[in-house]
């Protein structure tokens, strides 16, 4: 089969490897129809995820039909249409019954990670039963491959964490995937203000689509006087940092009020300061996640339902033969203003 091959920083290749095989009863192996770019698999490209080794198949998120499964799995069978989730969980350990599947002691992130992951032709899941999700043949594929990672992720990290609720000020750094799959799911709250914040004024446009109603760019605007301006000096009720660089960490410190949550995103490859010397008696609260896909039932209802289009966060698409080009098209974004790329294999 063709698979993304990551080869150590800054270095990865389309190669014919081996299709996966079962290996543990658990097991499904999953012929991909659809599959995306994290900027998490950017940020392995970077160096910054150790986890991830090379010689390993890159990517977390896609859908695809069933093509095998193990002896013990008895919910799935070959044939069935299924979204890939980027957490693996196997349901039984302390941290799966704490409903902290991230943490799963035999899964977690593990995809395109520690295992080989979704930008492939075929992949194996473990834990298949609690790790795949089965899907009408007839879906919409192209908005279900949006639910495997970037919106539970925007949703849980951001909004969830962040404690969004009706009449609160949100504002939200970064209008990339993350950042915009967090505006879309905010507003599921009824906040009274979603201030989105960035330098890319073509993501601004489209934040202001998707229903921010301010934005701010920082490249015209001081984000910190405009934001006082907005909240009449007392800062947002929520900061949410979908960046995962030091300066937008420290930013929604400035920008956040007091009894206020910082809700962090962000893939952070290396430290940022926390000017504890401001905030010690500010009542704040500061959130770290990562994703658990506990939302992906409910999420997939509300695309089903139509009440959430994940499709609209989708600029380009491309064939698995073609995904060196959309790696450069997804990394050089401020040019292209890609958001989420969509590669069929």
């Amino acid at each position: 089969m063709k698979a993304l091959v990551y080869h150590g920083p800054g270095k990865c290749a389309l190669e014919d490897r081996p299709m996966p095989a079962i290996s543990h009863p658990a097991d499904a192996i999953v012929r991909v129809t659809r599959t995306t770019i994290c900027g998490t698999d950017l940020h392995i490209l970077n160096g910054d995820v150790p986890t991830c080794e090379p010689g390993r198949i890159l990517g977390h998120e896609g859908v695809g039909v069933v093509h095998d499964v193990g002896s013990a799995v008895s919910s799935l069978k070959p044939g069935d249409h299924v979204l890939i989730s980027c957490i693996s969980s196997c349901g039984k350990c302390e941290y799966c019954r704490r409903g902290m599947y991230s943490h799963c002691t035999t899964g977690g992130w593990i995809l395109g990670n520690r295992i080989d992951g979704t930008q492939a032709e075929y992949v194996r899941i473990p834990h298949a039963e609690t790790s795949l999700y089965p899907i009408p043949s007839d879906a919409d594929e192209d908005a279900l491959v949006m639910l495997s990672d970037v919106l539970p992720t925007g949703f849980e990290c951001g909004v969830l964490n962040g404690k969004v609720e009706p009449g609160c000020t949100v504002a939200i750094v970064g209008a990339g995937p993350i950042g915009l799959a967090a505006l879309l799911t905010a507003q599921f709250y009824t906040p009274a203000r979603l201030v989105m914040i960035d330098r890319d004024t073509n993501r601004l446009d489209v934040a202001r689509r998707f229903g921010a109603t301010d934005c701010i760019d920082i490249g015209t605007s001081d984000p910190v006087t405009a934001v006082m301006k907005l909240t009449e000096g007392v800062g947002v009720d929520c900061a949410i940092e979908a960046v995962g660089i030091p300066a937008t960490f420290e930013l929604c410190q400035a920008l956040i009020a007091p009894g206020g949550t910082i809700a962090n995103v962000g893939v952070h490859g290396v430290k940022a300061d926390l000017h504890i010397e401001k905030l010690w008696d500010r009542n704040i609260a500061i959130t770290t996640r990562l994703v658990d896909t506990a939302s992906t039932p409910m999420l997939l209802k509300t695309v089903r339902s139509g009440k959430l289009d994940p499709k609209q966060l989708i600029t380009h698409r491309f064939k698995l033969g073609e995904i060196g080009s959309a790696y450069d098209t997804f990394g050089r974004a401020a040019d292209t203003h890609a958001l989420k790329v969509l590669i069929e294999a």
